[in-house]
């Protein structure tokens, strides 16, 4: 097993930490968040990771074999795993609120680190079977229509502001979610609207692709009320929202204070790598399964998460996403750091312009 290959394995110490998180109750259920946004932050000061990327031969290679994709496959039966025993532990009534509290921050951490960035990665994929499976992942967070509003919508629209995922200069991300949230949702109604208009289908039936995922996730939501309880259910969708909390704050920072040009009053320049937010810390980059490599992502979305590469005229974090994503959570520390380090990029455009 090569060296590229044995590195994503190191993404089921995330499902593991979670695990361990709910089974040992106490104050270790906080395990997983502290891992996370504790441990990964500080770390990633000290291991900046590498601009490397893989040669032709090596990325033919890692694109054709399937052990990557069988790494990525097996999150979801884990994701699975894990709601079904979070669910029984957080139903124990011995339990006091703080271990309860922990346990569903660690099933966020679960739903945001593993699950939403797998589903993400398989709503990339042409197969019926890795789509199947990314809509199963972002069910169990309560999250379906971003496989719709993702793949559709923000591909097409990112970094403009016709894109409800794209944070604008001097917006906080308090405000951003208040924006992107229902501004996805409806955007995803939207677009399966006129995909049905253009079949000649009626939005009202089955063939509406968002409301089958309501009735879906729905169903999953009054499950777990009828078996495990008005507590429990509150705290899976609690759980949940952690976790498209988390989706949220990563698509704040990708591409903040970035814009497209527009060419006439329909039409924005193509994207480019200049557009996405890029990080090359090594240990954010396995949690997020190479999200960090976001500028890439955007230019060619077929890319498989493993052969994702670096630019060097794409705008750099000054460091991983975990820790970018905890300094968004205070406005005037996140407006201070990024719009020194926009400024910085833009005077480096200008210069490679000038010369």
């Amino acid at each position: 097993m090569n060296r590229h290959l044995l590195k994503y394995t190191f993404v089921y110490v995330t499902p593991l930490l979670v695990f361990i998180s709910i089974y040992l109750g106490g104050y270790y259920t906080y395990i997983a968040l502290v891992y996370v946004f504790g441990l990964i932050p500080v770390l990633e000061f000290f291991f900046n990771g590498t601009n490397k990327n893989l040669n032709a031969i090596e990325e033919d290679l890692a694109k054709d074999d399937k052990f990557y994709d069988y790494l990525l496959y097996g999150l979801v039966p884990i994701q699975f795993a894990l709601l079904g025993y979070f669910l029984w532990r957080v139903s124990d009534d011995t339990l006091v609120i703080y271990e309860k509290i922990g346990m569903m921050t660690a099933y966020g951490m679960s739903c945001g680190a593993l699950g939403i960035n797998a589903a993400h990665e398989l709503g990339h994929r042409n197969t019926w079977y890795e789509q199947m499976m990314s809509k199963m992942l972002l069910l169990t967070t309560q999250y379906m229509h971003f496989f719709i509003e993702h793949n559709r919508g923000h591909h097409k629209n990112v970094s403009t502001d016709e894109d409800p995922a794209s944070a604008r200069y001097g917006e906080n991300v308090y405000s951003f979610f208040s924006r992107s949230i229902p501004d996805s949702w409806y955007s995803a109604w939207q677009l399966e609207g006129k995909r049905l208009k253009s079949l000649k289908q009626s939005i009202w039936s089955l063939k509406n692709e968002m409301l089958r995922f309501q009735i879906i996730q729905g169903a999953l939501v009054l499950g777990i009320f009828w078996f495990f309880g008005m507590n429990t259910m509150l705290l899976y969708l609690g759980g949940a929202a952690i976790g498209f909390l988390l989706l949220e704050t990563v698509n704040y920072i990708e591409h903040y204070g970035l814009r497209r040009k527009k060419i006439d009053a329909k039409t924005y320049e193509r994207t480019l790598p200049i557009h996405s937010w890029n990080s090359n810390h090594s240990l954010g980059r396995i949690l997020l399964l190479e999200v960090t490599r976001h500028s890439d992502h955007h230019y060619l979305a077929n890319r498989k998460y493993q052969t994702l590469r670096h630019f060097d005229e794409s705008p750099q974090m000054p460091t991983g996403y975990p820790a970018m994503m905890l300094l968004s959570l205070f406005p005037p520390l996140w407006f201070k750091v990024m719009h020194r380090q926009i400024e910085k990029y833009k005077a480096t455009i200008q210069g490679n312009a000038l010369g």
